[in-house]
């Protein structure tokens, strides 16, 4: 490649990452503002998210599922716990383990929230095609673990 298409390529992936950026910001915010709608923060929701659509989990294994710091974890689970929306469970064949499991009134809230939460985000979503969608997240992916490989 030629200097001025080096210069290009690079002037592309920096336009590239200001869009990105700025599209991730921007659908960031319009979730966090319905999440917030229900009295939870993102965390919070993104756990009981979790629970919800996957069952009971073991506490140490949340921070990794839904990308939130395993220091925070117990936070979050103590303030969901204060909250009545789960409740811890030990293991009971390993002490070792708590799982975090959702109340009655934490299934209730995610049954009734969790399906207007999905239609706001296919709402924000909705001028992209099925095909631009499927698309966009193999594009996304691949630069996700060029990312992760880059050193």
């Amino acid at each position: 490649m030629t200097k001025q298409n080096d210069r290009i390529e690079e002037e592309l992936s920096l336009k590239l990452f200001v869009v990105l950026t700025r599209a991730n910001q921007s659908l960031k915010k319009k979730v966090e503002e319905d999440i917030k709608r229900h009295g939870l923060n993102t965390t919070e929701f993104a756990v009981l998210e979790l629970l919800y659509n996957k069952g009971e989990q073991p506490i140490q294994k949340i921070g990794d599922k839904v990308l939130i710091a395993s220091s925070s974890i117990t936070y979050v689970v103590d303030k969901l716990e204060q909250k009545k929306l789960l409740l811890r469970k030990p293991c009971p064949t390993d002490r070792r383990v708590t799982f975090a499991v959702l109340t009655e009134t934490g299934t209730e809230l995610m049954g009734r929230i969790f399906p207007k939460h999905r239609e706001a985000i296919d709402d924000i979503c909705s001028s992209l095609e099925r095909q631009e969608k499927e698309q966009l997240i193999d594009l996304l992916k691949k630069i996700g673990h060029s990312a992760e490989a880059y050193s």
